[in-house]
């Protein structure tokens, strides 16, 4: 989650929503990819901190299923972001604060709940929550300042 916290600290940096997601085999504890909001930067809606870092990691591993690994997010994943963990096969999903407007795991429409979910991770939510949502708060009390 540090390495989460860091990149959503570079996001920030650039004027992007801070949330930094990271891709963990745990067998090894090897990284695989890191990500980072950029939307704004890129010109690019579907490039939230989860799917940059889905997408590296199928990069650099040739295969676009990333069975049993883990992805480390700073705040709970939106549903676009729900649906790509389970396409992906994420093994586990580890996410930082909360986010009762957007979120879509154990907020709004629970995603992994729903029928129609084809693969569900293990969940753990709340990792180092409070950093995550101070950077949050943070940031968004500075924009509006």
């Amino acid at each position: 989650m540090r390495i989460a916290l860091e990149a959503a600290q570079a996001a920030a940096g650039r004027g992007e929503t801070p949330v930094g997601a990271v891709v963990v085999d745990p067998a090894s504890s090897e990284v695989i990819a890191v990500g980072a909001n950029s939307p704004i930067g890129s010109n690019d809606p579907t490039a939230h901190a989860e799917i940059v870092a889905l997408r590296a990691a199928a990069a650099r591993l040739g295969n676009y299923r990333l069975t049993g690994l883990t992805l480390v997010v700073t705040l709970e994943p939106c549903a676009m972001c729900a649906g790509a963990i389970s396409h992906a096969r994420i093994g586990r999903l580890v996410f930082g604060a909360q986010d009762p407007k957007g979120g879509a795991v154990v907020n709004g429409v629970r995603f992994f709940e729903q029928p129609t979910c084809h693969h569900r991770p293990a969940v753990e939510g709340g990792v180092l929550a409070e950093e995550s949502s101070a950077m949050l708060k943070g940031f968004f009390r500075a924009r509006r300042g």
